[in-house]
């Protein structure tokens, strides 16, 4: 029997889909502002679901044992992808600036007193990130995950979701530090004799360029400077940033607790953003360097999509206390600015040095290098 033949309606669940926008049980009718407020909080969620899936996708093919090379061009289209969906989402609250005050406290009582914050994909996007629980800043009266649960605190479907991501190991963040830490960092790999002083030892190659260009930058900023005082800040200010690279690339940062092999180790990841952001034309670097212009790139949209709702709350709502009892923008704004999972691909990037300026590799040819100047060239 041939199959029934498809219709564009049946396939995208056209009519249930619009079935969706009916308001609380017992209502006729809502008002456009209501009704465009759901929809474009649907429209974020099914974003969130296809963020979600990327995310998955890259996190597992970064958790492999080994990573192909040639997989890399996957990890780079999902991750750019990830970040265009981000930009959706963040693109809608300009439609949602088109709510007046009024407009939105006409039906805001009807909320109460459920959250945006009650959106179980956004914290698992937080979490397949790779954001920290202890890291996280209080709603309000309650934890995030108590928010997620049924007032009466049973669990719901939004706080089993979460739970399960919860379990659902390793974060990106976790995957991409194993990948970087077996990266082979001017042709040594981690399991080579003496790879720990070899990684070291192009670490204060990288601190003592580092510091010949501060001393560049110092002195020329010195030379211009108007008073004693003016002297005396931009001394000390070049000085701390010398100390902070130093600091940095050792994994002298870290807490007093920290253990000799896990500063080894962060030291040794670290090198490794370094050591792909600074050779980046070599081409066994090619990817890779794709792959962490890519990671900057999702956090950065994340970012923007936190800092846009902000705005967008304040200028509809002000800075009042939210539905859920959260501190509202202040919240949001707070996130904005502390929820950074990827700190240390972003830390690298004051370091990075003109390519004039960087130490010469020992084994460039490693990485596929060719000289100019060589035979095989011709």
């Amino acid at each position: 029997m041939p199959a029934k033949p498809m219709t564009y309606w049946n396939y995208i669940k056209v009519e249930e889909l619009l079935a969706l926008q009916s308001g609380l049980e017992g209502e006729d009718t809502m008002r456009n502002d209501e009704v465009m407020f759901v929809v474009v909080h649907q429209i974020d969620e099914l974003w969130f679901k296809l963020a979600l899936r990327e995310l998955v996708l890259i996190r597992d093919l970064f958790a492999q044992r080994h990573v192909a090379e040639q997989s890399l061009s996957s990890a780079v289209r999902g991750l750019r992808r990830t970040v265009l969906l981000f930009g959706q989402v963040a693109s809608h609250f300009a439609l949602m600036e088109t709510l007046t005050t009024r407009d939105y406290l006409a039906f805001r009582d009807k909320l109460y007193p459920a959250s945006g914050f009650q959106s179980a994909q956004l914290r698992e996007i937080e979490i397949i990130m790779g954001l920290q629980s202890a890291d996280r800043i209080p709603l309000g009266h309650e934890t995030y995950l108590r928010a997620l649960q049924n007032p009466d605190g049973s669990p719901s479907p939004a706080s089993r979701r979460v739970q399960a991501r919860l379990e659902d190991l390793p974060s990106l963040r976790v995957a991409l530090d194993e990948w970087l830490y077996r990266t082979p960092i001017d042709g040594s790999l981690p399991d080579d004799i003496g790879d720990e002083e070899h990684v070291r030892g192009v670490a204060e190659g990288f601190i003592e360029a580092h510091a010949r260009e501060i001393d560049r930058n110092r002195q020329r900023a010195m030379s211009e400077a108007l008073t004693p005082e003016d002297r005396e800040r931009l001394d000390a200010r070049y000085l701390r940033e010398a100390e902070s690279t130093r600091a940095f690339l050792l994994a002298e940062d870290l807490p007093e607790d920290t253990s000799a092999d896990e500063r080894s180790r962060r030291a040794r990841i670290r090198a490794a953003l370094l050591f792909i952001e600074s050779y980046r034309e070599l081409p066994l670097l090619a990817w890779p360097r794709e792959v962490i212009d890519s990671i900057v790139a999702l956090e950065q949209a994340f970012v923007i999509f936190r800092q846009r709702h902000a705005r967008m709350v304040e200028r509809v709502i002000g800075r009042r206390t939210g539905t859920g009892g959260s501190a509202g923008v202040e919240y949001l704004d707070q996130t904005a600015l502390k929820y950074r999972v990827f700190r240390d691909v972003w830390a690298v990037r004051t370091l990075l040095l003109r390519q004039s300026a960087l130490p010469e590799l020992q084994n460039p040819s490693y990485y596929g290098f060719v000289a100019a100047d060589d035979d095989t060239n011709a």
